[in-house]
């Protein structure tokens, strides 16, 4: 084994402070720079499946994100009008000693792997951007400091500046879907996600993310909403959730605070080929990324991770353990990419179940995706 000595990572979301964990308990130099001011000061809500938390275990933070957020085994279907009409046990992809899925707020998972990352010897940098780099990893930042690395991590994210200044060309493409978000306080009877397709949106779901949080959302067709005041998508978020019954009337009713709606598109990509050039290479959302419609987006970030730090610490060669990373990690990153999409298309196209003539198979989808997912990267 020769892992680099020195290690910077570009980006503090979770491709980023997981790489950071690993190689530095590990006892490899990590530098880890991130251009927000403070990791995990936004974001929702997140939805982490078995996955996930597999490795959150692997990190030593599986408690930490047990007790911050809100594990369950099962999962619900509703109607419209908020009339359950099926409830089964959801995968466990993580193994039968972890929860199905834990929901908890995107920034404390934030918070609590980057302060993991320090706690095991990353020097962790805030406000500090990346001007520049070359395929031989020598770097600029936006506080004066160039430096040669022996590999640096583009995991910087979707609009990731490192794959840019690589030379790779993938962009991401949106898929014909936007989604509103809202954070806020949780109803008594939210215990777990139930999901109602169609009505007045494509989706209408919830997740428990601690004992008085929860974050819903709604999936309409891609709209270009940036001409709203926050109160503006306060007052169009609670106007279509205003066609849902059951658990959303409380939720709308708690649909009160403009700061917590936000409107993004679905968008995805894949980069297809090298994930690395030289001594630079991508991990997370900066290499692939899909819409939320299985929420596998910071699992596959986690499991990139993982993978990356393998096979640095199995190879005496840097490019040897580059390539084997993209070839272990882009197929199975590239079957989630094309599930999720696939599930948007049927829902964009309106495309009936096979029983009836279509072919949307979504149990079979999910089926497939899971049994994968249950198998370690």
């Amino acid at each position: 084994m020769a892992a680099p000595g020195h290690v910077l990572v570009v980006g503090g979301g979770a491709a980023g402070t997981a790489t950071a964990i690993l190689l530095a308990r590990a006892g490899v130099t990590v530098d880890l720079v991130e251009a927000g001011t403070e990791i995990g000061r936004s974001g929702s809500g997140i939805t982490l499946q078995g996955n996930a938390l597999r490795v959150f275990r692997d990190l030593g933070v599986l408690d930490d994100v047990l007790a911050a957020g809100y594990a369950f085994d099962v999962l619900g279907l509703r109607t419209p009008d908020g009339t359950v009409i099926a409830e089964f046990p959801d995968a466990k992809t993580g193994g039968d000693d972890l929860p199905a899925t834990v929901g908890m707020p995107r920034g404390e998972m934030a918070r609590l792997l980057a302060e993991r990352a320090a706690a095991v010897g990353a020097k962790v940098r805030t406000a500090t951007r990346l001007e520049s780099v070359t395929p031989d990893g020598h770097v600029t930042l936006s506080d004066g400091t160039t430096q040669a690395y022996d590999l640096v991590v583009g995991a910087d994210g979707v609009n990731s500046g490192v794959r840019v200044q690589l030379g790779i060309d993938t962009r991401p493409e949106p898929l014909g879907m936007g989604i509103w978000r809202v954070f806020t306080s949780r109803p008594a009877s939210i215990t777990r996600t139930d999901l109602t397709y169609g009505g007045a949106a494509y989706i209408a779901g919830y997740c428990p993310t601690g004992d008085d949080s929860i974050y819903a959302y709604l999936v309409e067709d891609a709209t270009d909403r940036t001409g709203l005041a926050p109160d503006e998508q306060l007052a169009t978020m609670r106007e279509l959730a205003g066609h849902y019954g059951g658990p959303w009337t409380e939720i709308r009713d708690r649909m009160t605070d403009a700061s917590r709606v936000n409107y993004t598109w679905f968008t995805h990509h894949l980069v297809d080929g090298p994930w690395h050039r030289g001594r630079v290479v991508l991990a997370g959302d900066a290499a692939h990324s899909c819409p939320p419609t299985l929420a596998q987006g910071a699992a596959m970030a986690l499991e990139d991770a993982t993978v990356l730090v393998e096979e640095l610490l199995a190879h005496d060669d840097l490019e040897a353990a580059l390539a084997a990373y993209t070839t272990r990690r882009r197929e199975r990153a590239g079957t989630v990419v094309a599930n999720s999409v696939q599930l948007a298309h049927w829902l964009l196209a309106h495309e009936p179940p096979p029983q009836a003539g279509g072919t949307a198979d979504v149990p079979g989808l999910m089926a497939r995706t899971s049994a994968l997912l249950a198998q370690r990267p």
